[in-house]
């Protein structure tokens, strides 16, 4: 199925003469009167040979976009089709500065993966698993039931017992263009291998047409028809216990988006980024870089950028109001060569009602990029898909080199969001360890709005009697110069990977004057005599 070069070959038309045409061979077709249309000469159009064919209908039939299909149609010559299939994939490299070409590479693996683990009667990469294989890749999730069986319904899918089908579940926690807690459930009712996506949390229930067997809680309790379960129509009860991602509208709109090929997103902004900025209609958003140190070799580098909501224009979608920005991020090393790339959408919604406190507030998104130590640049450009309101940035930045030997801290973040995620999956925009950090980029608070403060310090010395870090710490705050107070921190239990220290804290700004400020946070290794005071300025408006 992959495309290879040296599978080409020239297409044989045979010609073939009829007497007819012999005869009349060396007579002007314009000296003949009445002449037979089946004697005029035809123009036919060459057949696209059948590795062109194949790379079309085969390799890329489940990412190639229809604008792009329709363009490598009308290409005429196989040099045009070449240059075509060149550029589609450059496209979507996610590093042209490297030789190798990771999207592609990683895509013909997903091929070969599908036609290898979920073929039946068709090949792998035609069946659903492996569509979805191919265009997403591996799941971060996975559940099997290859023999289906006993099954016990979960609460949202009514409860009860039944006998299943063989299924499969696969969840994905973020797809592109397609959203986030993506659950797709595979069936396979006929036992042949086979699995399709399902449409209904009834489709893997082998009992749902069987009278009286399988019956949900509710239907059991008389309080649902078991026949409402099969027509779709549900009842109220259903109701109670179904997840709107499990309502058949919900269901088909996955099911469109899971069939549209992935975007290749934002390529006037890639393009747009080298102009400079935008002169007509600009957008003003914020850039920030911090650094949080992940190893010897590799500091985690987490670009945060910040629109104001009252400069987004909102419109109705669905109900709701709706601002989206489109976001393209590019991160160059001194020497010019690429360390990433970013593009991404961002959502902001409202409701009529909460359209003025959201016009208020502000809208982030952040890309964290393991980097070696080093300078680079960092260059942003964000358009406002509604107004087209359009801003560049070129941020330049210095990656530190953390020495194992030495106190040390990450940035000092100032903090719109500072929350706990003991007790949840630490995955997403703004996590760090256990902890979401959403920075205030302008470093602006509304008072009585807390200030959050985060900070991680490394190589803190170990005390050879407790065994533990021995390091006072403590947080300052100045006006002016002037110590107004400080709080000593208890950092005890913050040790979340060796040495390292992890300090979170919200200062109360209730009682603070409007005006400028500064928080210092105070650190003295007891074991090492090392200090350090790393600190960071706000501003509280009325």
């Amino acid at each position: 199925m992959s495309y290879q070069k040296a599978a080409l070959r020239l297409a044989i038309f045979p010609l073939v003469l009829t007497a007819a045409s012999l005869s009349g061979f060396s007579q002007d077709p314009r000296q003949s009167q009445g002449q037979d249309p089946m004697e005029k000469p035809r123009n036919v159009k060459p057949e696209l040979k059948k590795a062109y064919k194949d790379w079309l209908e085969k390799d890329v039939t489940y990412v190639i976009t229809d604008e792009e299909r329709k363009a490598f149609k009308k290409l005429q010559t196989d040099d045009e089709r070449e240059r075509f299939i060149e550029e589609f994939w450059r496209r979507r490299d996610p590093d042209p500065d490297t030789d190798e070409n990771e999207f592609k590479e990683e895509y013909y693996e997903r091929i070969a993966y599908a036609n290898e683990h979920f073929a039946s009667g068709i090949p792998g990469w035609k069946s659903d698993r492996g569509r979805i294989w191919i265009m997403f890749g591996k799941p971060d999730e996975r559940e099997t039931h290859p023999s289906g069986g006993n099954y016990d319904r979960p609460s949202y899918e009514g409860g009860g017992s039944t006998s299943t089908y063989p299924f499969e579940t696969w969840f994905y926690r973020y797809l592109p263009g397609v959203g986030s807690g993506i659950e797709i459930e595979f069936v396979d009712p006929t036992g042949s291998g086979e699995y399709r996506i399902a449409r209904s949390p009834n489709e893997k229930d082998a009992l749902l047409n069987v009278p009286g067997a399988g019956l949900t809680l509710s239907e059991e309790l008389g309080l649902s028809n078991k026949g409402d379960r099969i027509s779709g129509m549900g009842s109220v009860g259903d109701n109670n216990y179904q997840r709107e991602q499990d309502s058949p509208f919900s269901r088909l709109q996955l099911l469109a988006d899971l069939s549209r090929p992935p975007q290749v997103k934002f390529n006037d902004l890639a393009s747009a980024v080298n102009t400079g900025v935008i002169e007509e209609n600009p957008l003003n958003f914020d850039v920030r870089v911090d650094f949080f140190r992940q190893s010897d070799e590799r500091v985690i580098t987490a670009i945060t950028i910040q629109a104001e909501n009252k400069d987004l224009v909102f419109e109705d979608s669905g109900g709701l109001l709706q601002a989206r920005m489109n976001i393209f991020g590019r991160i160059t090393s001194v020497a010019g060569r690429r360390a990433g790339i970013f593009e991404d959408p961002v959502i902001t919604t409202a409701t009529s009602e909460e359209l003025t406190d959201a016009k208020e507030r502000k809208s982030a998104y952040q890309k964290a990029v393991p980097l070696v130590p080093g300078t680079y640049k960092v260059d942003v450009i964000v358009r406002d898909v509604t107004s087209g309101a359009t801003g560049v940035r070129h941020v330049g930045f210095t990656v530190p080199r953390y020495d194992p030997q030495k106190l040390s801290t990450s940035t000092l973040v100032l903090a719109a969001k500072l929350e706990s995620l003991v007790d949840q999956p630490a995955v997403g925009q703004f996590v760090i360890g256990q902890t979401k950090v959403i920075p205030n980029v302008s470093g602006v608070y509304r008072r009585g709005q807390p200030v959050g403060v985060y900070l991680q310090v490394y190589n803190a010395g170990i005390d050879q009697t407790t065994l533990r870090p021995s390091v006072d710490v403590e947080y300052a705050l100045l006006k002016d110069g002037k110590e107004l107070g400080k709080q000593v921190e208890d950092w005890r239990g913050l040790s979340d990977s060796g040495q390292r220290l992890t300090l979170a804290r919200l200062i109360d700004t209730r009682q603070l004057a409007p005006g400028e400020y500064e928080i210092a946070i105070r650190i003295r290794d007891h074991v090492s005599g090392q200090s350090l005071a790393p600190s960071a300025k706000f501003t509280v408006a009325q």
